[in-house]
């Protein structure tokens, strides 16, 4: 018999709690315990792996603790985006803390912001305003400069600007790098998820600059109501992932 994967265990767990009904609320009391943990009528909540629910700071803490608090019949995880970054961070980037690092690594290798277009000039200008400063902020804070190209061609990065790109990431704790990687799911960019985890961008900035293209295609053929869906579905997750980032400072 071949042995689950860490990875592998916590998607199932995760997955099984998707398709299960939902529990119904069983506690009354929510606070938080000394060691920053969230306690259900004094009792520990406890991780998809079965670690303790700690988090790094009060502020988070709270925050967590009032999503448990604002399920009414039942615990709906979706209405708990802090929470399940929380847990992500426990369960997954803690453990799996090189595979993590280096998807974000992996993504600077290909970063967005690199890739620019070739016409209309409008577009071209529209590229140019919003990730310069980007490539400009990479430059001033991790000292490398990265490689741009017109297409979708890959162009590969020198070794010296991913290797200052890991050595960033391997300072951050499980917290932020579980902040960053998903800013980085959601925008297409290391280089932005490292910037706003630098509070070198605010999210509103670095959620347009991720969305040149998809706003400029907009502006010329109209709007697709199912694309408009979807991305109002991702930016709530971005929001969450944004305060998360702001709590765990």
């Amino acid at each position: 018999m071949v042995e689950e994967t860490q990875d592998e265990r916590w998607e199932r767990l995760s997955q099984d709690r998707v398709d299960r009904p939902l529990p119904k609320r069983f506690y009354k009391l929510v606070s938080v315990g000394v060691d920053r943990d969230i306690l259900l009528d004094g009792r520990v909540v406890k991780t998809p792996m079965k670690a303790k629910l700690v988090l790094p700071t009060q502020a988070l803490a709270e925050a967590v603790a009032d999503e448990w608090r604002a399920q009414v019949d039942v615990i709906n995880p979706a209405l708990m985006p802090l929470t399940k970054l929380a847990n992500t961070a426990i369960d997954r980037v803690a453990l799996e803390r090189p595979h993590i690092a280096g998807e974000v690594v992996a993504f600077a290798g290909n970063d967005l912001v690199c890739y620019r277009a070739e016409t209309p000039p409008d577009l071209v200008a529209l590229h140019a305003l919003a990730w310069d400063p980007v490539l400009h902020w990479a430059q001033l804070h991790l000292n490398v400069a990265f490689k741009t190209t017109k297409g979708v061609i890959h162009v590969p990065q020198a070794a010296e600007a991913l290797r200052a790109v890991e050595h960033h990431v391997a300072g951050l704790d499980a917290y932020a790098l579980t902040a960053v990687h998903n800013a980085m799911t959601l925008t297409g960019s290391a280089l932005l998820a490292l910037m706003l985890h630098a509070r070198a961008i605010s999210g509103e900035a670095c959620w347009a600059a991720a969305h040149v293209d998809e706003d400029y295609q907009a502006s010329q053929w109209g709007e697709d109501f199912e694309a408009v869906a979807r991305r109002k579905h991702r930016k709530m997750e971005f929001d969450a992932t944004l305060r998360f980032l702001e709590l765990c400072a």
